[in-house]
């Protein structure tokens, strides 16, 4: 499975969107984001697993990425100590998350003397047990500042490769990527690269909104397949001119992921037009509320235009939240008017064919 256009590192699942896996997702497809890179192990030892609960947090994150038509990639630190235990541990990791692809992070650790052999035996056995699961190496971006990284034991058994051209403490995106993609075009095995670009604060340096859209402009230029970020954790929403830099590029022909059914449903409210709203039903829907039952189509068109006219007219519908997948979601949601304000609005809804079969809500108005 090939990647490209926008995505994103998370480091700590917790510092990202409270760890709410919809909000994850949500927050994903609004950024037009095509894949997201998640940390699963660090050494021998899973990550993301919240030891004291005995929780993984992982899955609930993947799945609801991959509900959203989100290539869903893992990452790991590897150390090179225990090669054959960091593979064991990653195969596992990607096994059972049913991972699309996975990133090898490599750096100081592998540039002690006689690293190359462990990196041998660790991508070996990656490969061998994972044969079609694409593979990536995440380290420097300049090779010739790092000759004793096992470079090649690692690129060879690699899909992609993944430098960190970070610009701390400088403002030359462009000309540090163009190093770095002439730097390995000069090295055996040539792997298509896919850049990791700075949206975090370091030894109180922080790129600029400017520099970020360069770095993005300088990709799209070299024709390179994507990009990704580091990390969500301090971009999103501390960083946040950044994260909008990144969300707001367009990237070549990538197709904008469906808006969710929640999503189409506040977005026909805020049109005040019962009709499109009406639009998302079928034919034979149910709605129901504390009041009555209605059923059929025609009848739903009836009841939105009592809410949008009377009701609430000229109301600001805002989803606040939503979950769920298939044919079943549970939304929550907000709406300001001149004559009244909802702040408890909780729906469920039954999907048949991708239109609204049933749907059952709750609110109140007041002043």
């Amino acid at each position: 499975m090939s990647i490209t256009g926008k995505g994103y590192y998370i480091w700590k699942i917790r510092q990202c969107e409270g760890g709410d896996a919809q909000a994850i997702a949500r927050t994903v497809r609004q950024a037009g984001l095509s894949y997201v890179l998640i940390k699963v192990a660090n050494g021998v030892s899973p990550y993301n697993y919240d030891w004291q609960h005995k929780i993984d947090m992982v899955p609930p994150v993947v799945q609801a990425l991959k509900a959203a038509g989100i290539q869903t990639w893992g990452w790991q630190y590897v150390y090179g100590n225990d090669p054959v235990g960091e593979a064991n541990i990653a195969i596992r990791r990607i096994s059972d998350l049913g991972l699309d692809g996975f990133a090898v992070n490599a750096e100081a650790e592998y540039k002690r003397p006689g690293k190359a052999q462990a990196a041998l035996t660790y991508m070996k056995r990656l490969r061998k047990a994972l044969p079609n699961t694409p593979l990536a190496l995440s380290s420097y971006r300049f090779p010739s500042y790092h000759p004793q990284l096992p470079w090649k034991e690692f690129l060879t058994y690699c899909d992609y490769n993944m430098p960190q051209v970070y610009w701390v403490h400088n403002t030359n995106p462009a000309s540090q990527l163009h190093k770095t993609v002439r730097e390995f075009q000069g090295r055996t095995p040539l792997r298509p690269i896919v850049p990791t670009g700075a949206t975090f604060s370091e030894h109180n340096w922080t790129p600029s909104e400017t520099e970020v859209l360069e770095f993005l402009n300088t990709a799209r230029s070299l024709n390179l397949p994507a990009v990704n970020f580091w990390s969500w954790d301090a971009a999103h929403p501390r960083l946040l001119g950044l994260w909008t830099v990144v969300a707001n590029f367009p990237w070549g022909d990538q197709p904008v992921p469906e808006p969710d059914i929640s999503e189409k449903l506040v977005a026909a409210l805020n049109t005040h037009d019962p009709d499109k709203v009406a639009a998302l039903y079928h034919q034979d829907a149910i709605h129901v509320n504390a009041v009555r039952t209605t059923i059929g189509r025609i009848n739903v068109r009836t009841w939105y235009a009592t809410l949008l006219q009377q009701v609430l007219p000229q109301a600001k519908f805002t989803l606040t939240g939503y979950s769920g997948n298939g044919n079943s979601r549970h939304l929550t949601w907000e709406a300001t008017s001149p004559v009244g304000n909802v702040r408890n609005g909780n729906d469920t809804i039954g999907l048949l064919d991708g239109k609204i079969q049933y749907h059952y809500t709750f609110f109140s108005v007041t002043p």
